[in-house]
């Protein structure tokens, strides 16, 4: 399989390429009371930059993730640094959901290597605080414009899916007709909201995390279908549902952020074993598995470190014999209904 094949977005001139990067690691994303994951400034820019060196034209980011600091990482890469010539060659999405406010008595933004200071993050999706995150991501990116824009977690509030309904997506559909951004979505952790924005509005994309993968197929019965029925293209966010299906099992794991139980556990050595059986990583398995669905332009696995990111590459390269998937099946591990690579 081609990391680096491009797929379009509909009729609006973006192209993905079919494996991208998602920044959330690289700023440390912002989960309860703690971070989940987190790399330094210098190594963050780093990975960023191997990204774009390597041909990856994909870049996911948002304003949560390090309440600011992937965005300004990706600002200080060589992305927003190509200068004009090479604009056209890369896609980024970041996401509105969030706005940011200083820190009384934080870091300043002078102190501070990422140049933004100590930023606090306020779930917000009303109209005027939509165009605001857009202006603001903007300034952190370094960017002159923004390809895709998700409307991000909105089921994090009560009052969050009729400010998304009411406000955030006709603000994000009159900024796609005035050619201020090309696509517009929604990145969740769910499938069930997504399913009702993309009946309601004509979205271009949905980034879903998690819900679709090797170990969690909730996504595959209605969402994706509908999917392909309304022309709405997918990005898959955590392929490896945020650790389980790309670490060692033997040591604590975790699942869609939180420590994995003790059934998927078991269901993740299953999938491993059978990898094991024909000589193929689990790594592999899980990021092609979901890029075989006819939905899916792209996966977006984030890395903490150039060889992780490096061994993503190489995951959608290897060869996987069409016995895996047969396996699969057999042992009631992946639907007989879910598509597979050729």
């Amino acid at each position: 399989m081609d990391p680096f094949k491009k797929v379009k977005i509909g009729k609006t001139g973006v192209e993905v390429t079919r494996l991208g990067l998602g920044t959330a690691p690289l700023g440390g994303m912002v989960l309860g009371d703690g971070l989940y994951g987190g790399t330094a400034h210098e190594e963050a820019v780093r990975i960023i930059d191997r990204a774009r060196e390597l041909g990856i034209s994909y870049v996911d980011t948002a304003p949560l993730y390090g309440v600011g600091r992937a965005e300004a990482r990706v600002g200080k890469s060589a992305y927003a640094t190509a200068g004009a010539p090479g604009r056209d060659t890369f896609v980024i999405s970041t996401k509105v959901g969030r706005v940011l406010n200083p820190v009384a008595g934080g870091v300043s933004a002078g102190d501070d290597p990422d140049g933004i200071g100590e930023l606090a993050a306020v779930n917000t999706w009303s109209r005027d605080d939509v165009h605001r995150s857009i202006e603001e991501s903007l300034v952190r990116l370094n960017l002159d414009r923004i390809d895709i824009i998700y409307v991000h977690d909105p089921d994090v509030e009560a009052y969050g899916e009729v400010q998304a309904l009411n406000e955030a997506f006709p603000a994000l559909i009159e900024l796609r007709e005035q050619g201020v951004v090309k696509a517009i979505g929604c990145g969740m952790n769910e499938w069930q909201m997504p399913l009702k924005f993309i009946q309601r509005f004509d979205l271009d994309i949905v980034l879903l995390a998690g819900r679709y993968t090797l170990l969690d197929q909730s996504g595959l019965t209605e969402f994706l279908p509908a999917c392909i029925k309304r022309k709405v293209k997918v990005t898959i966010g955590g392929p490896y549902n945020s650790g389980i299906l790309a670490r060692d099992l033997s040591k604590p794991v975790t699942f869609n952020y939180e420590r994995a139980p003790g059934h998927l556990i078991g269901r993740a050595r299953r999938l491993t074993e059978i990898c094991v059986a024909h000589n193929v990583d689990l790594k592999a398995a899980a990021l092609q598995f979901v890029l075989a669905h006819p939905a899916v332009a792209t996966a977006i696995p984030g890395a903490q470190t150039v060889d992780e990111l490096e061994q993503n590459i190489a995951m959608v390269q290897q060869d996987i014999p069409a016995a895996v998937w047969r396996d699969m099946r057999t042992a009631g591990l992946i639907p007989d209904n879910a598509p597979t690579p050729a």
